[in-house]
């Protein structure tokens, strides 16, 4: 299944670049740091979209969407992702969000509640001074543009997978991240640091529970750039929560268990109605 390049929609100071694959219930897919809608592992998105219309935005300034070039924090990516739906004539969607997208994804649904359906959250934190933090490490090798598009690609992937895993994931597709990388804006890539250094400041924990759409929670149990302990957390402040925990799976677990994933989201959001008690699985 193709995906099919929509006209860009303006928002304030921008033009956000969007594609649309699949029928049914519309989804929102926010992408992470330095990633676009490209990035995403095809055999994932193809199993959401077998259930669902799916929609995925690049961030203002990435991925064919252009920006002012000023500073930009969590909250106006959740308006420009609000921008878009609106423009798009969709009164309510489903939103998932993986790392920095499921940041943009809790301020969306605490800054625009009446147009979320559910809520899915991968690979994230709530932010805020009760969110665990990598590594300063970990973080410093995240953020590194440093070194040729080849070292750039191998250094992110022994960060978002396990050892062995991203071992073949480098061997199969290193060269495409490395070309990936070579298109990125390094000012850019500094702005979404930035927010991401704000979000940890402020987030949104204190008002987490707040959200009152049903939640899924996923994580993978080796993630060292969000750790894990952050989906238990947030898990443990929406009553009827969804948590599932990937074993030896690492920050882009969606990766490594795409059928299985796209599975399970596919079951939470054709739920019309979610249990009290919260569901937690290690699959």
């Amino acid at each position: 299944m193709e995906i099919k390049l929509l006209p860009t929609i303006a928002v304030d100071g921008a033009q956000i670049a969007y594609s649309q694959i699949g029928k049914g219930r519309p989804l929102v897919v926010l992408n992470g740091f330095g990633a676009t809608s490209a990035d995403w592992d095809p055999s994932f998105i193809d199993r959401l979209a077998s259930s669902n219309q799916v929609i995925l935005l690049n961030n203002r300034g990435i991925g064919g969407s252009t920006d002012d070039g000023q500073s930009f924090d969590i909250a106006r990516l959740a308006d420009d992702t609000a921008r878009v739906i609106e423009t798009l004539g969709i009164e309510r969607v489903s939103v998932m969000g993986w790392s920095m997208g499921g940041f943009i994804a809790q301020a969306f649904a605490l800054k625009h509640a009446d147009r979320v359906e559910k809520l899915v959250l991968l690979s994230t934190d709530a932010g805020g001074i009760e969110a665990d933090l990598a590594s300063t490490g970990v973080w410093s090798r995240l953020i590194d543009t440093t070194g040729t598009p080849d070292e750039q690609a191998r250094r992110l992937l022994y960060l978002v997978f396990p050892n062995d895993v991203a071992d073949s994931f480098y061997r199969e597709f290193g060269n495409v991240v490395a070309a990936a990388r070579a298109r990125l804006s390094v000012e850019l890539l500094e702005r979404q640091a930035a927010a991401m250094d704000a979000w940890h400041r402020n987030g949104v924990a204190r008002q987490f529970r707040e959200i009152r759409v049903p939640v899924l929670i996923a994580a993978g149990t080796e993630d060292i750039v969000i750790p894990a302990s952050n989906a238990l957390k947030l898990a443990n402040e929406i009553p009827g929560a969804w948590l599932a925990q990937f074993p030896h799976s690492g920050h882009a677990f969606m990766a490594q268990y795409p059928r299985v994933l796209g599975d399970l989201i596919n079951s939470f959001l054709a739920i019309d109605a979610c249990p009290s008690k919260r569901t937690t699985r290690t699959l």
